[in-house]
């Protein structure tokens, strides 16, 4: 699965910058940038915690529950800011 671009539709989906979020996350804004790349793989609590400062936690949940990286992308381009419920992203893949 590549991580970079659903970690990077997070961040832009929330309006936050690399540097907003480095600071968010108490990392650099350079390691913001090789992980939306895909040359750093994110561990699993600093994939949690991106995910929940960028207020997308139904990411983490549709890939445990074993959604694939471009269903979990394609769902976070339509949908709107305000749309953040779990049941209404898992609703559209069922």
């Amino acid at each position: 699965m590549k991580y970079g671009a659903i970690l990077k539709a997070c961040r832009t989906r929330s309006d936050l910058s690399q540097e907003e979020l480095a600071h968010r996350l108490h990392i650099n804004q350079s390691d913001v940038s090789k992980y939306e790349n895909g040359t750093k793989e994110p561990t699993i609590s600093l994939f949690q915690a991106w995910l929940n400062n960028t207020q997308a936690q139904e990411v983490m949940v549709a890939y445990l529950y074993g959604l694939d990286g471009i269903a979990i992308m394609q769902q976070l381009i339509e949908s709107l800011p305000t749309i953040s419920t779990l049941g209404s992203l898992l609703l559209r893949f069922m």
